[in-house]
């Protein structure tokens, strides 16, 4: 994967976006930069992006796809 991209997806933060928007442009520049990671790297940059406090709850949690973590998130 091209450094640009790496450091695009890094860059992404929830700030004051609610979790879903947040999630959806994840997906949109996942899509758009043409990505194929592993479900653990997205799950840990949508990690990574969240709110400081959503993230501290969300790592004490139990799930499997970024599906979940979303959900989780959202609540």
């Amino acid at each position: 994967m091209c450094w640009q991209v790496y450091n695009r997806l890094q860059s992404l933060y929830q700030g004051s976006k609610n979790v879903d928007k947040y999630f959806k442009k994840i997906k949109i520049t996942i899509i758009k930069d043409n990505i194929f990671e592993d479900r653990e790297a997205t799950m840990a940059w949508f990690l990574n992006g969240l709110n400081r406090y959503i993230t501290n709850v969300a790592e004490l949690q139990h799930y499997l796809k970024i599906e979940d973590i979303v959900c989780m998130a959202t609540k």
